[in-house]
């Protein structure tokens, strides 16, 4: 097992029937950039069973950090569900993924556009300092089916702006927008939708989207991604990549099993 860290479970959090988090101790060893995966997995019948997950904590936090779904028949998940406090879990040593801005032309507004647990490596961008320098404006936006869905990332961004280092930083530049497709709730649409009708600019009191100044990192479901891809593409962005910086960023390595 020399191609993995095995780390220990520290917590636990079932938010939902369908989504839970959990962090683990972290290898003083592991490297990552802010946005980024690494394969995660447990060691079933002496070999390791291995999937993508970005990391949801920073890469300047003790611990690690990952946010799940859970699905019945995973192979993976139906098993990582079910993990507690002191249990160990394997973590491949090498870091990787497109969601780091480097990977993006130099702009003044992020949009950070998820859908479920593809909000993972948002939560772990939108606690990178250097984002904030980067950048005029952050919008995190975070599309779910039900209201209880958005519970996570809820609790994620209150408990950085009380916080003393970051709290004056988000103050000015980070924008939260929760939306919510199948429920009653002060936003509701999804995020194809609200972009293309202008809807989400103006909910949040922003100009509309312009390739001059935004800047776009997105992860979540395949529908999405190849819907949003193809809006931005219509309008001129440009796909970037680690050898190509460009307008936009998709994160293709989502975890669903």
């Amino acid at each position: 097992m020399s191609a993995f860290y095995r780390e220990k479970v520290l917590s636990v959090h079932h938010w939902t029937d369908t989504l839970f988090s959990f962090t683990a101790t972290r290898d003083s060893g592991f490297r990552f950039l802010n946005g980024q995966f690494a394969m995660i997995g447990l060691e079933i019948d002496g070999r390791p069973l291995m999937r993508a997950y970005s990391m949801a904590s920073a890469n300047h936090e003790e611990a690690l950090e990952f946010f799940s779904i859970k699905v019945a028949d995973g192979p993976l998940t139906s098993r990582l569900q079910k993990i507690k406090e002191g249990d160990t879990i394997l973590v491949g040593r090498k870091a990787t993924g497109t969601l780091i801005a480097d990977n993006l032309i130099a702009g003044k507004r992020l949009l950070l556009l998820s859908t479920g647990t593809g909000l993972a490596p948002f939560a772990s961008l939108i606690k990178d300092p250097d984002v904030y320098d980067r950048f005029e404006s952050v919008v995190l936006v975070h599309g779910c089916r039900q209201v209880s869905e958005l519970a996570y990332g809820e609790q994620l961004v209150a408990k950085l702006r009380d916080d003393e280092l970051f709290g004056p930083l988000l103050a000015d530049k980070l924008v939260y927008y929760p939306t919510v497709t199948r429920e009653p709730f002060r936003n509701r649409g999804r995020i194809t939708d609200l972009i293309t009708s202008g809807q989400l600019f103006s909910d949040i009191g922003q100009p509309p989207l312009d390739i001059e100044t935004d800047r776009i990192m997105m992860c979540g479901s395949p529908a999405m991604l190849e819907e949003l891809r193809q809006l931005f593409e219509a309008r001129g962005f440009l796909e970037g990549s680690h050898g190509e910086p460009g307008h936009f960023v998709i994160e293709k390595a989502f975890v669903e099993r």
